[in-house]
């Protein structure tokens, strides 16, 4: 049980409220992956909107593990400079702020626009992306990269880490038993499948210590048949949390794209019953997002108890201001209306906008 703009503690960090801003690709960064000026303005307006914890676009560990253009990078050190010009932006006001870390895998349009081999748990023959199945090299090397990442993080003056374990990037693909075929050691038993999020886990442990949050947006289930079962994704969430997890965003697995909340639908929340079940679970907070659009379902989402913090990302596009505007008293609805058509600009090699703000200005 708690309230909306109580503080909550995620292992040392302490939060104002139990407002976060899920991480969103804004297609800001350089062609290198570095922050730019425009970058740190989005999240300085971002901390002014008294979220408790904003989460960055995602950012790639590894040179070959890129997902799309314009993505923030955090592979080599002179990504820490603009790293850190944006975290300060985004503390400025009160706000904390977690870089979301991530190896795209085989879903990388990055590499399959430039006809480039992605690194794959697996190699699946019905996949038209160009690919080929990791060696043992590789993935010991992807491992060190996340590790190396985390370092840069700290570095940074960033206040926390999210592993992005979902949405079937390289840590959901290594669990899904549709995207990891293999019969070694990471491959097969649900033992051996979770063994590249444990390690990779551990690893940045060992690198950053015991006392800096750690955190994953994960894919705690595929909705497709023959894909990961909730069960399964649960006991994987409690070996995770005994190897250094300290707090849970639960969202889309490998192939989840249509569970998005949709225009006309504002009330859905298509995770919020396997982030109750997560949550009764585990002994760290759980967060819940997609399709929160009202005060009214925020605050039941959290009086209830079926999460501890309530994420929001395209509600943030419009209105980084939103969570001010509630505290306030103005309760009305966000002003997102779920059409999913802020990605498009971005797509268009331009920055991430609300489709909706710029077509009543044009």
């Amino acid at each position: 049980m708690g309230n909306l703009f109580e503080p909550i503690t995620i292992g040392n960090l302490v939060l104002k409220n139990r407002f976060m801003r899920s991480a969103t690709w804004d297609a800001t960064a350089d062609e290198t992956g570095a922050v730019t000026d425009m970058s740190v303005e989005l999240y300085q307006r971002l901390g002014e909107g008294g979220i408790g914890l904003i989460v960055s676009g995602f950012a790639f560990v590894s040179s070959h593990g890129q997902a799309i253009d314009a993505q923030y990078g955090i592979y080599a050190d002179e990504m820490i400079p603009g790293l850190r010009r944006m975290a300060k932006a985004a503390q400025r006001d009160g706000s904390k702020i977690a870089v979301q870390i991530v190896h795209a895998g085989i879903t990388s349009r990055f590499m399959s626009k430039r006809d480039i081999q992605s690194l794959a748990m697996s190699y699946i023959p019905d996949n038209q992306q160009p690919h080929r199945e990791m060696t043992e090299e590789d993935i010991e090397g992807i491992i060190g990269d996340f590790a190396a990442a985390a370092v840069r993080a700290r570095e940074a003056g960033f206040d926390a880490i999210q592993l992005h374990g979902a949405h079937g990037y390289l840590l959901s693909q290594a669990e899904s038993r549709l995207l990891n075929r293999r019969t070694d050691k990471w491959g097969g038993s649900p033992e051996n499948r979770r063994r590249f999020h444990l390690k990779v886990i551990r690893q940045i442990r060992k690198a950053i210590g015991d006392d800096f949050p750690l955190t994953i947006k994960f894919g705690v289930m595929e909705d497709q048949k023959g894909g990961l079962m909730l069960e399964e994704g649960i006991e994987t969430a409690r070996q995770m949390i005994a190897a250094g997890i300290e707090a849970i965003e639960v969202s889309a697995g490998y192939g989840q794209a249509m569970l998005v909340a949709r225009e006309g639908d504002p009330e859905q929340t298509p995770f919020r019953e396997r982030a109750a079940r997560l949550k009764n679970e585990v002994s760290v907070p759980v967060m819940l997002v997609n399709g929160i659009r009202t005060f009214e379902t925020a605050k039941d989402i959290i009086e209830s108890g079926d999460a501890d913090m309530v994420s929001m990302c395209r509600p943030f596009i419009r209105e980084p201001g939103l969570m001010v505007r509630w505290q306030h008293g103005e309760q009305a609805p966000a002003t997102c209306i779920s059409c999913n058509l802020c990605r498009n600009n971005a797509f268009r090699g331009k920055p991430m906008e609300c489709y909706q703000d710029r077509r009543l200005t044009e």
